[in-house]
């Protein structure tokens, strides 16, 4: 019985096209195991982002950076402060 991280692994991996992201699910379970693997892949913790490494980043994989920050910092993925100055990885 295969276990729920590898199964999810393989469920982020389906939305991959060529390294890249083919689409932003729709789906809110979906998205939410999207955007987990970015954080743990794109983001180190304990360290602090620009936004313009954190839009860097997320290029790498989608064209739409904006949004997908937008919903990391919802999910409470990556943190900032009110001024939006920094970015950090939360849970």
């Amino acid at each position: 019985m295969p276990d729920n991280d590898s199964s999810g692994s393989h469920q982020v991996a389906a939305l991959f096209s060529h390294g890249r992201l083919a689409a932003i699910p729709r789906k809110t379970a979906r998205r939410e195991q999207l955007l987990v693997h970015l954080s743990e892949t794109l983001f180190e913790r304990d360290r602090t982002y620009t936004e313009r490494e954190v839009n860097e980043a997320l290029l790498t994989v989608h064209e739409d950076c904006s949004a997908l920050r937008r919903y990391l910092v919802v999910a409470g993925l990556l943190v900032r402060p009110k001024d939006g100055s920094s970015y950090r990885r939360g849970r």
